[in-house]
């Protein structure tokens, strides 16, 4: 930037004039109206794609149509990411959480709105996903940008993601709390006093200008006309541990269909002929799985259940009570191949929607079951339609209070907040059996780069593999001499020497109090060779392995230093306890000092 542009001066100015713990509230203030406005866009675009193709359908008909219109959307979207975008912008949560993993806090510019284009388009045209997970990257990506923008350091651009991931979710479903929230629970970021307050800042920001513009109403138009009563908690219990259950089949499935699309590599027109062909099979046979689903949530919650078959071929059924349970559980299982097909098929979109979505039909399902049995207790089916809304939410994304606070601030359920916090502590602690991480961070926890709460195992996160690698120890071969080691030992500052052969692999190591009795009678010099008295090292660390195992081997081995080879076996360097403890120490205090 050239030192007489206006906004170098503005810089300038504003480090001398306004405080850096200041002047992060200003950002966290713009960074919420920024965040508003992109949810403000987003969910109009999304709706005026939606009525531009749906306004003239038939309710008592099978429109083809549905046959259509989710393949091309898939295809639009998947043909906007690779041939404009051309880089990889779905399962934005995950994108974030690597981000903040590796201390970068970098988000590239162009997810400030090419999630927002590929979203709208995917779901306009009836993919069967959510746009909340996108834009979450898009709030992530203005909270990053802005802070590069202003200069910010490191560690202030990590809590400005934070805040972009919060002012999304209080934005898009007008829930501060809830985006707050998010923020601590699924984004795994600590409160100190130093983050809270641009993170509220935000999230309040955020909700507000989402009041101002599309009115002060719930998402969700709920009302609590019948009271819950205390009796009915061992049903609330049962509810939570189903949802549970409800969250590990969508974690798993999801999981597994991912992983077939990933088969197909980076062949964009076989992924979309699967998932184009999976995606508009399941929408013609079940319309509910059109879009967000946010239709069918509306009619669960306020007891319309005759709307629920409308365009599909059970529409005969609508005045079955087991038809209606029928048609829903069908749904219930399908909903994760409608939302795998969508996103691996060239979509984009999220599963906050799916979960919300699965969750009230689960809901709904448990009570309209028990109802029809003598013997149990009458159960509110809407309200058991809201609370397992919290449920699989709290189960799918391992976060209970952010289920608790968005279902009760999307509804304005706040009656209900007893039975909600049970259902969605059932439903973690049920899926926490079974997975011990969410969907969005068990492929990072995999790889060892998940932060976490834990805050040894988060600063083990943080630091850099390639920055502890110490690369200054001096090789030998095994051929050499005892004369010729000695040379070497000469040059060195240590007292380990790694052997490797002509191809760099690494075969075993000399320390120097192994050979201190020999190394100084000449008359050796010519008769041992390093082959002799090199040992093998106590262990080898691969290079990319996750820190926490890493320091798993530094106990076991009860070793100072441990050689670092690559896949081959090929020698890189050597990593130190003494190195680790500096840079944990230094990342301790970069990182979590609440100054």
């Amino acid at each position: 930037m050239a030192k007489n542009s206006w906004f170098y001066k503005f810089l300038l100015w504003r480090e001398n004039t306004i405080k850096e713990k200041h002047f992060v509230l200003i950002v966290s203030f713009l960074v919420g109206i920024c965040t508003a406005a992109s949810a403000i866009i987003l969910k109009n675009l999304i709706h005026w794609i939606q009525h531009l193709l749906s306004v003239n359908f038939d309710a008592d008909q099978v429109n083809y149509l549905y046959l259509l219109y989710p393949v091309v959307g898939i295809l639009l979207s998947g043909l906007f990411v690779k041939y404009v975008v051309r880089d990889d912008i779905s399962h934005g949560v995950t994108k974030i959480l690597y981000a903040i993993s590796q201390r970068k806090s970098r988000i590239k510019l162009h997810n400030v709105w090419s999630s927002t284009v590929a979203s709208s388009v995917t779901i306009g045209f009836g993919g069967s996903v959510g746009a909340e997970a996108p834009i979450v990257l898009t709030g992530a990506a203005i909270g990053s940008n802005l802070g590069r923008l202003f200069r910010m350091e490191q560690k202030t651009l990590m809590l400005l993601v934070g805040c972009g991931a919060a002012g999304a979710i209080a934005g898009i479903f007008k829930a501060p709390i809830a985006g707050l929230v998010f923020v601590i629970e699924v984004l795994m970021l600590d409160l100190t006093m130093t983050s809270v307050l641009p993170l509220l800042i935000t999230s309040v920001t955020a909700a507000t200008v989402s009041y101002i513009f599309t009115g002060t109403e719930a998402m969700f138009q709920f009302s609590q006309t019948e009271v819950f009563a205390i009796e009915r908690i061992p049903y609330v219990i049962l509810l939570g541990i189903f949802c549970g259950l409800v969250s590990l089949y969508f974690t798993r499935v999801m999981n597994w269909t991912e992983g077939k699309f990933r088969q197909y590599g980076t062949s964009f027109w076989r992924k979309f002929l699967m998932g184009g062909a999976t995606l508009s099979l399941l929408i013609f046979i079940f319309p509910p799985l059109y879009g967000e689903g946010y239709d069918t949530i509306g009619f669960l919650l306020n007891g319309q259940f005759a709307g629920l078959m409308d365009n599909s071929m059970f529409y005969s059924l609508n005045d079955s009570y087991f038809g209606i349970i029928i048609f829903l559980g069908l749904i219930l299982l399908m909903k994760v191949f409608a939302s795998s097909a969508t996103n691996g098929g060239g979509g984009c979109g999220g599963i906050f929607a799916p979960s919300l979505y699965l969750g009230c039909i689960a809901g709904f399902i448990f009570a309209h079951i028990s109802n029809y049995f003598p013997f149990t207790m009458y159960l509110s089916e809407k309200n058991f339609a809201l609370l397992g809304m919290a449920g699989v939410m709290s189960g799918v994304m391992h976060a209970p209070l952010t289920g608790v606070f968005l279902i009760a601030e999307l509804t304005g359920g706040y009656d209900l907040f007893l039975p909600l916090m049970i259902v969605s502590i059932g439903s973690y602690i049920t899926i926490l059996m079974f997975e011990p991480h969410s969907l969005y961070s068990m492929r990072l926890a995999q790889k060892g780069e998940l932060l976490t709460h834990h805050k040894d195992k988060a600063v083990l996160t943080l630091l850099s593999t390639d920055s502890i690698i110490e690369r200054d120890f001096q090789t030998v071969s095994p051929e050499m001499t005892l004369g010729d080691m000695v040379k070497v030992i000469a040059r060195s500052s240590r007292n380990v020497f790694p052997v490797v052969d002509e191809r760099g692999v690494l075969l075993g190591i000399v320390l120097l109090d192994n050979i201190r009795n020999i190394m100084f009678r000449p008359e050796l010099y010519n008769r041992f060779r390093v082959s002799k008295f090199m040992v093998s090292a106590p262990a080898k660390i691969v290079v990319n392995t996750p820190m926490e195992q890493i320091m798993q081997t530094f106990d076991d081995t009860k070793a100072w230093n441990l050689p670092v080879v690559d896949e081959t076996g090929r020698y890189m360097g050597f990593m130190s306890k003494s190195k680790i403890f500096n840079s944990y120490r230094e990342v301790l205090v970069d990182t979590f000092s609440g100054d």
